[in-house]
């Protein structure tokens, strides 16, 4: 069967690249991100009946390196993550999110997944170097790629347009959004 080419990855769908086991060393700028880290200066801003609330809030953000990832001569490496937030002082979720950071090296891209029990997924994407102290990455509703899709309550009450996240990487093996 032929295709037609893909930018970047040719005609070939089916061949995988050979991937190297050791994530760990594979994974471009988000190296720094592996791990467990634990933020108390966190502030959110979220519609309220009143207009806007704010909130301080505590986060457990924990990353774990996953196997690399074929999609035929598309090759990823990743970090599997779970953050949980909390309000100073409480033990109720404020916010719970699970998903991946993945790195392909070819593209020189990292894409983000995310989903929320509240019923909304989000795949974004941007370009980083290996070395980078910094990325962003985007997605927005009503795109076929790097997208956001939610409930039907959500897309009506609360909809989310776009999304963006920048994130800092220190020298000191922290980082910050």
């Amino acid at each position: 069967m032929s295709f037609a080419p893909i930018p970047g990855y040719g005609t070939d769908l089916y061949t995988e690249p050979d991937a190297d086991p050791d994530t760990l060393a594979n994974l471009g700028p988000l190296t720094t991100m592996a791990g467990i880290f634990e933020g108390r200066r966190g502030k959110d801003e979220h519609p309220a009946a009143e207009g806007t609330e704010g909130n301080d809030f505590v986060e457990r953000y924990e990353l774990q390196p996953i196997d690399p990832q074929t999609n035929g001569p598309q090759l990823l490496y990743g970090l599997r993550y779970h953050t949980h937030i909390v309000k100073p002082g409480e033990v109720e979720t404020f916010h719970d999110q699970v998903g991946y950071w993945l790195w392909e090296p070819a593209k020189e891209a990292v894409i983000f997944t995310l989903a929320i029990p509240r019923g909304q997924v989000l795949l974004a994407s941007g370009a980083a170097k290996p070395a980078t102290d910094e990325f962003e990455l985007h997605a927005a509703r009503g795109t076929e790629t790097y997208g956001i899709l939610s409930n039907p309550f959500l897309d009506a009450g609360f909809r989310t347009v776009s999304y963006r996240i920048k994130v800092m990487l220190g020298r000191d093996g922290t980082w910050s959004y």
